[in-house]
Order: C-alpha cells, then structure tokens, then sequence
C-alpha cells in the first residue's frame, strides 16, 4: 500500500531524480524561467516555493539550508539577494506553469515554469533599452529608427 506516499518519480531512481530537481530548481531561481516537460514543472515547484519561503525568512540557518540545497552560490545570493526581497509581502504562489504544446521529437508535453513577475523585470529592462537608444537619438538631433514592417518597405 502506498499511503501517504506522494510525489513524482519521472520514472528515476532517488539519486537521479533527487539530482534533476535540484539542478531545475538551481535553474529556475539563476534564469527566472525554465522549458521543461510538464511532470518535471510540477514536481519542481513546491520545491522552488520552499526555496523562496526560506528566502524571504534570510537568517544564517535559512541561508545554510538553501546553500544545502542549491548547486552554486550565485543562486544563493541571487535567492536571498534578489528574490526573497521581490516575494517579501506575498504569501504564497510565486511560480506558474504555463503549458507550451507538444514537443516534435517525442510528443512529450512542454511547459515554461517562471516566478510570477519575472514578465514584468524583463518588460522593464526593455523598456529602459528602448528610452536610452530613444535619448541618445534625440542628442544627436536625429529621429529615432521606428521598427518597419515588410509591407511598410514595399
């Protein structure tokens, strides 16, 4: 009987599958989002909600067990640094899954896990691009290259 025996195996063994996730949940908090299959997001994120929960906590005990857990120390930092201070006021809920389609070469189902509000840093980091090149073009005293489509050359 299996009770109270839950969780995913992603048909590994506990070594294996011990390793995968902790090099997914490393992955996740360095680039903020990840492609993975979809047992693999959904086996990973409670495991990045704990991370994020000992984040936002940040003493020296918590900072010892991220650093047990994840695999390099520019994680660390970035996890205590970076996003345990973005997650400090919410309570709960800081990834999401969201169901991409089928992968060609074997049909597995693909799905992006990302920390909620990852959208909007990398919107921001554009949008500051996009008013720098925009100054700079207006120091020079030329207009700013709009983006054209292929109909518009025609």
């Amino acid at each position: 009987m299996r009770h109270r025996r839950g969780g995913y195996k992603l048909k590994r063994d506990v070594g294996s599958r011990n390793s995968l996730l902790k090099g997914l949940v490393t992955s996740i908090i360095e680039q903020e989002r990840v492609i993975t299959t979809v047992p693999k997001a959904k086996a990973v994120k409670p495991l990045v909600d704990r991370m994020i929960t000992l984040a936002k906590r940040d003493t020296l005990h918590t900072r010892r067990q991220a650093a047990a857990f994840l695999e390099t120390p520019a994680s660390v930092k970035k996890l205590f640094d970076t996003l345990g201070t973005r997650f400090g006021q919410r309570s709960g809920g800081y990834t999401r899954i969201v169901r991409l389609g089928f992968r060609k070469g074997d049909g597995a189902e693909q799905a992006m896990i990302e920390l909620v509000g990852s959208e909007l840093v990398k919107r921001a980091a554009e949008r500051a691009k996009r008013r720098e090149e925009r100054l700079k073009a207006q120091r020079e005293g030329r207009e700013p290259e709009e983006e054209t489509t292929e109909e518009e050359e025609k």
